[in-house]
């Protein structure tokens, strides 16, 4: 089928399955996107009204932990990528294949940043947990807080993707999903994750590159 979709009985055209699919998706990322946006809007604010506080807390966030993660989740998201084209094309096992690589990669990140943020709490960065930093007593603390907030939202978000990933591929291995007929499935999935990339791709400099 040339939309990629099993056409349901309220629609009358799959062209409006598939458009309809799409604009729900893009609707909830909308929402998505404004909550992250202004999260990431007040840091830069805070950014600018206090430029030194944050560019030495910036410095003690692990910058190479977060370079390999941004590395894996780009990579992740060319297996998802793969995995979408392959849908189209009725290519079961290099769907369920790409799914799978995307999902080792999400979990390698969040183990990343689980350690990260073990180093994290050793130093006294995170609010209310052992001894605290001399940094969680001047303007920086604020910078940590806002760190913390955005990057377990992230998480949150990453883990949810990498659900749907796992439903997604064993969907599809055992023929409750059908490719090409319903790629949608696939689709769908494949920019929920490309969404959490994305705003890994903003987060990743205003935090740990406001270092100067």
């Amino acid at each position: 089928m040339a939309e990629y979709v099993t056409l349901a009985e309220q629609f009358a055209q799959p062209r409006q399955q598939r458009d309809a699919d799409f604009m729900g998706m893009y609707v909830f990322l909308g929402t998505e996107t404004m909550l992250f946006g202004g999260m990431l809007a007040l840091v830069y604010a805070y950014r600018v009204v206090h430029p030194q506080a944050s560019a030495e807390a910036a410095r003690h966030l692990k910058i190479w932990i977060a370079t390999a993660n941004t590395a894996i989740l780009l990579t992740s998201s060319l297996a998802v990528a793969f995995a979408v084209l392959a849908a189209r094309h009725g290519k079961r096992r290099i769907v369920v294949a790409g799914l799978i690589v995307a999902l080792l990669l999400g979990m390698a990140f969040l183990g990343l940043k689980g350690w990260e943020y073990l180093q994290d709490f050793q130093e006294g960065l995170a609010p209310g947990i052992g001894t605290p930093s001399p940094l969680r007593a001047g303007p920086a603390a604020l910078f940590f807080d806002l760190y913390f907030v955005a990057t377990t939202l992230h998480a949150v978000h990453l883990t949810v993707g990498l659900g749907l990933m796992l439903w997604a591929a064993l969907a599809v291995a055992q023929r409750r999903v059908r490719v090409p007929g319903q790629a949608i499935v696939i689709e769908m999935t494949g920019l929920y994750w490309h969404f959490v990339d994305i705003v890994w791709v903003f987060v990743f400099p205003i935090f740990y590159l406001a270092r100067g």
